[in-house]
Formats: structure tokens, C-alpha cells, sequence
């Protein structure tokens, strides 16, 4: 091989190393986005249940009612 074909070949060989690991970075960072997106998501539905709950409780005129006739008497009574 000519001098010349050799270059071009390490050169296409050298190119295609920096793909490959570019290509390993994107998908760890787009694994590592997929998960946080996962953790975001299920925090989320978390939050919303307890809000659903909070809102039935004081809808109800549960323990968290702010309705002060709902409340027992203060202990010094």
C-alpha cells in the first residue's frame, strides 16, 4: 500500500474511535436521563396521591379539617 492509502486508512480508523466512544457517551447519558426520568416520575405520582389524599381528608372534615369546630376542646378545659 502506498503511503498516502495508509494515512487515509488511519485516519478513517482514528475517526471511527472517536464515533464509537462518542456513541458509548450518548447512550450512558441518555440511560442515566432515562432514570432520573423514571425517579422523577414515580416522586411525582407520590406527591399527587398524598395531595388526593390531603384534599379528601379536609374535604371529609378529617384530622387535618381546618374547620376549629371539628377540633377538640384545648387540654385545660
Amino acid at each position: 500500500m502506498s503511503t498516502e492509502v495508509e494515512q487515509r486508512l488511519v485516519d478513517l480508523e482514528t475517526r471511527l474511535a472517536f464515533q464509537e466512544h462518542a456513541l458509548v457517551e450518548l447512550s450512558d447519558a441518555l440511560a442515566a436521563a432515562r432514570d432520573e426520568e423514571a425517579r422523577t416520575t414515580l416522586l411525582l405520582h407520590r406527591a399527587l396521591e398524598e395531595l388526593r389524599q390531603l384534599r379528601m381528608s379536609m374535604s371529609s372534615g378529617g384530622p387535618m379539617s381546618s374547620d376549629a369546630a371539628n377540633e377538640p376542646p384545648p387540654p385545660h378545659y
